[in-house]
């Protein structure tokens, strides 16, 4: 007689399209790092100047290569960025939340879309055309200023990425990415941080530059080990002194 399968322990939330609501919108906004420093009445007028779209669960948001037309942010839901390598594998790039944003615009000095965005659940998105966002920036200047930094600081980190995926192991590269996924989506659950977002082992292997099959190996080890609680989809992590260790973080 088979095991019962174990029931995930994520709390996953179904995004409806009619919650992406002014207040939410609003309250959004003012999340965003570029925005945050804005009073409510210039989020009210930015707000006017962004339209909303709905995007199913896997559905393309945008394409790598395509012209940079328009600027993302994410109301509700989560998006993945992903790139695909020659072989045409998916890589899985990062996982992004409410308030953060993505794609590009010719004017900041990306003429293509450096990634492909794809909802990973039910997403309300605003987005702002190139030449809408203009006006913001002439009206801003300070916004300007706030999201060349955001962007040179994303440029580090893919650079740092790209050391890891070069010089580490394939356990440190994926004690990284758990420990930067704890970060971002962990909850506190008794002795685990739980991650609060379905990861395959495929997910693992694609932000790890590793196959699924030694993912899938170094997660076994990682549980064997006692660092980390895992099922189908989901992973709590029990020993982050032990990942940081694995990391080179300690």
């Amino acid at each position: 007689m088979m095991a019962p399968r174990k029931r995930s322990p994520l709390e996953i939330k179904t995004t409806e399209a009619h919650l992406c609501s002014i207040s939410l919108r609003l309250k959004i906004l003012g999340q965003v790092p570029f925005f945050r420093d804005l009073t409510a009445s210039d989020h009210e007028w930015i707000n006017s100047l962004f339209h909303e779209k709905d995007f199913d669960t896997d559905e393309v948001i945008c394409l790598s290569g395509d012209a940079a037309e328009q600027l993302f942010i994410i109301a509700d839901g989560r998006v993945k960025l992903l790139q695909h390598s020659l072989e045409g594998k998916e890589i899985l790039l990062d996982l992004l939340t409410p308030g953060e944003f993505f794609g590009a615009l010719s004017g900041l000095g990306n003429d293509v879309y450096p990634e492909t965005a794809q909802a990973h659940t039910n997403c309300c998105i605003l987005v702002i055309g190139r030449e809408t966002f203009q006006h913001v920036l002439q009206r801003y200047p300070a916004v300007a200023l706030k999201l060349i930094d955001i962007m040179a600081g994303r440029l580090r980190t893919a650079n740092e990425r790209v050391h890891q995926l070069s010089a580490l192991s394939i356990e440190a590269r994926i004690a990284s990415i758990l420990l930067m996924l704890a970060d971002k989506f962990g909850e506190r659950k008794g002795n685990e941080l739980l991650l609060q977002v379905p990861l395959s082992r495929e997910d693992l292997a694609g932000m790890s530059g590793a196959t699924t099959e030694s993912a899938s190996r170094v997660m076994s080890r990682f549980q064997k080990d006692g660092l980390i609680r895992s099922g189908r989809k989901w992973v709590a992590v029990i020993d982050r002194a032990g990942l940081e260790a694995l990391a080179g973080k300690a």
